[in-house]
């Protein structure tokens, strides 16, 4: 019998050989049952849904240990470690000639999001139900746009200032997100397949096998990275492994030590991590070390991260505040969904200049579920990426980043503090003013063909 009830190394290392059980049982399920692969739901998804029905918050047939969402808030400070290592030196003058309009698009989208459902949550919600948290209408945005990492970073911190039921209803907004991605995303691919708004592709059914079961051909994979160090002095991957976890332990000693000095600022781990991967990165481009980091090797750590992280953040879920909200969070993602529904296409039909549909189901991907799920509708309309939407949104994203970053790191903190209704008011402003630079650059498009 598995003695849960002490947390050691050995439950550690039971929660782990569970959950990826659980992954590879996601993934056989992926390649078998073919209305799961119609639906595009991934493997950790899977494994996060069995482990809730089956793990200790369900059934508890599944002997998982109580820790599943303290490893999710340590996952995603693996995640956001990894990011900046992995990403690419570009110029912003670069970014400003190219894409500046995907960068209004992307940004607004954002923004609006967050202040849209601020409002929503604190002139909707609590007028029908008052006693709910002035927060709870960001939830939907927690789980949305940032998906089950911002989720669960969101969650903690709200957890720290005595919302013990956040990181539950994030969870529950992402996954109800994911759903909105894949069966959304869908329906519209079929439509503009139908009404010929898609560029590359006529039929919905001509998706290539790989696509659907997730499983690679031998002439169609790729290199997940190159090797930067000889194994006999240390192994490549280890070397890319120790500098993820330094980044992200650092970002735990740096959120320790200003919490110790400032107990009233309270600085998410993740956007600490975040923070000092920039500068690691920074300081090893300016060494030449950076030519020893492989950007493909950081970033397929950081998708094995986010798997495990899905995986153990659903799985984490407690089904009794759900069941408890249940009528407000219906109200919330119906709602929700039909709003950044609106913003995504309105935007996207004006601020996507080539190759409209591509970039915007990409985005609706992206702002209801996560990036993958974004990537996975992309490659249905645009299987050879001819659009370059992916590369046009990888170099927008660079000045979007640490907007984000401090938006994740202080809605927590703002909201607890009772200044949610301006921090909505502000998002909703500057992506005002960004719809204005849009204007006077020529950005916006005022009519679709």
């Amino acid at each position: 019998m598995i003695d849960l009830t002490h947390f050691t190394p050995w439950t550690l290392f039971t929660d782990l050989g569970f959950i990826s059980l659980l992954l590879l049982i996601g993934k056989v399920i992926r390649v078998k049952v073919k209305f799961i692969q119609q639906l595009f739901i991934p493997p950790s998804l899977i494994a996060g849904l069995i482990g809730l029905a089956f793990g200790p918050n369900g059934l508890g047939w599944i002997p998982l240990s109580g820790e599943l969402g303290t490893y999710a808030a340590i996952l995603i400070a693996l995640v956001f470690g990894a990011l900046p290592l992995s990403s690419p030196d570009v110029s912003m003058k670069e970014i400003a000639h190219r894409v500046g309009p995907m960068w209004a698009y992307a940004q607004i989208g954002m923004l609006l999001q967050w202040g849209a459902m601020g409002l929503f949550g604190l002139f909707v919600i609590k007028l029908i139900w008052p006693s709910l948290n002035d927060a709870f209408g960001i939830m939907l945005s927690t789980g949305f746009y940032g998906g089950h990492g911002t989720a669960a970073a969101i969650g903690a911190a709200f957890e720290r200032l005595g919302w013990d039921e956040a990181r539950s209803l994030g969870m529950t907004t992402a996954t109800a997100g994911v759903v909105f991605a894949i069966i959304g995303g869908l329906l519209m691919v079929k439509w503009a397949a139908k009404h010929k708004q898609t560029a590359f592709i006529a039929d919905f059914d001509d998706l290539p096998e790989e696509l659907r079961s997730g499983l690679l051909p031998e002439d169609k994979r790729d290199s997940i990275g190159q090797a930067t160090t000889s194994s006999i002095s240390i192994d490549s991957l280890t070397f890319h492994m120790s500098l993820v976890c330094v980044v992200a332990f650092c970002g735990y000693l740096v959120s320790e030590g200003v919490k110790q000095y400032y107990p009233q600022l309270e600085l998410p781990v993740f956007s600490c991590a975040f923070v000092i991967g920039l500068a690691l990165k920074k300081g090893c481009d300016l060494t030449k070390v950076s030519r020893y980091i492989n950007p493909q090797t950081t970033q397929r750590l950081s998708s094995a991260f986010t798997d495990m992280l899905v995986a153990c953040g659903v799985a984490s879920i407690k089904l009794g505040v759900i069941v408890k909200y249940a009528v407000p969070l219906i109200v919330l993602l119906l709602c929700g969904a039909l709003i950044v529904f609106a913003i995504t296409f309105y935007f996207g039909r004006h601020l996507c200049h080539n190759y409209w549909f591509e970039r915007t189901i990409f985005a609706w991907g992206w702002w209801t579920g996560t990036m993958a799920m974004g990537i996975a509708l992309l490659r249905i309309v645009d299987p050879k990426l001819y659009s370059k939407a992916m590369d046009d949104y990888a170099m927008a994203y660079l000045p979007i980043a640490p907007i984000e970053i401090l938006l994740i790191t202080f809605v927590p903190i703002l909201f607890f503090n009772g200044y949610g209704l301006w921090l909505s008011l502000a998002c909703i402003a500057l992506s005002g003013l960004i719809l204005l630079l849009a204007w006077r650059m020529g950005w916006w498009v005022k009519k679709k063909k």
